[in-house]
């Protein structure tokens, strides 16, 4: 005869068992989204997906029972905006992600952040395929070159302030340098200044010294004086004798 009470005993063990874990899978789920869901977003508030959304679904104006229409151009263009930005996020993602998982494997960050960064590349994923979606609602296989055309509208913002970074810098180099020219110029006038300043008493100095010493010696009798003197004397005695 088969003993029930010793199957059941198993069979309840495993049911509870089983039970406890789904319980257990069921909350930490839930537990892990909702700290997922209050993490602070990787990226600000997506203001040109915004814009082409109010666009879309413009309401109409107090009093009006009809919106406004808006011109598919300006929808497109606001849809392509919305895709430029959508490069500039994919780019940064990108180039962070190797970054980021090895200081995760180091230890160097925690778990929260690589969570929100998780969040934010499947934010992207949706984001993408959204895009496209709209893209192909407006023209037949516009999503497949929509983010080609978005990628070099994003090149060419690069550029763009790029450029405006070196002139401003250009700018900030070219002033400091006139005002070192500037000050350099000033110090070399100051500097020729004072040699000439000095250099005139030393001159006049020199023409007083010159001056004294001819005057001593004409005065003291020098060499000159007394070889003239010796020869007038000699002069006197000849003419004696003669006479």
């Amino acid at each position: 005869m088969v003993d029930w009470v010793g199957l059941a005993v198993p069979f309840a063990y495993l049911g509870i068992l089983v039970g406890s874990l789904a319980t257990f899978s069921s909350l930490y789920r839930k537990r892990k989204a909702a700290n997922s869901a209050s993490l602070e977003p990787w990226f600000p508030p997506h203001l040109q997906r915004n814009i082409y959304l109010s666009l879309l679904h413009l309401e109409p104006e107090p009093g009006k029972e009809k919106s406004p229409a808006v011109p598919e151009s300006v929808l497109k263009a606001a849809l392509l905006r919305r895709a430029t930005e959508d490069i500039n996020r994919l780019l940064t993602i990108r180039s962070s992600k190797q970054a980021l998982s090895t200081l995760l494997q180091r230890g160097s960050v925690g778990d929260d952040l690589w969570q929100r960064f998780l969040r934010a590349e499947k934010e992207m994923e949706e984001e993408l395929r959204d895009v496209v979606n709209e893209a192909n609602a407006f023209a037949p296989n516009w999503g497949q070159s929509i983010f080609q055309s978005a990628n070099e509208m994003a090149q060419n913002a690069i550029v763009r302030q790029r450029v405006a970074g070196l002139q401003a810098q250009a700018k900030v180099d070219r002033d400091w340098w006139d005002n070192k020219k500037a000050s350099i110029q000033s110090d070399f006038m100051k500097e020729l200044g004072e040699d000439s300043a000095k250099s005139r008493p030393t001159a006049a100095t020199g023409d007083k010294a010159g001056s004294d010493e001819d005057a001593v010696l004409v005065e003291g009798g020098g060499p000159a004086s007394t070889g003239s003197a010796a020869g007038s004397k000699g002069g006197t005695k000849k003419r004696k004798g003669k006479k």
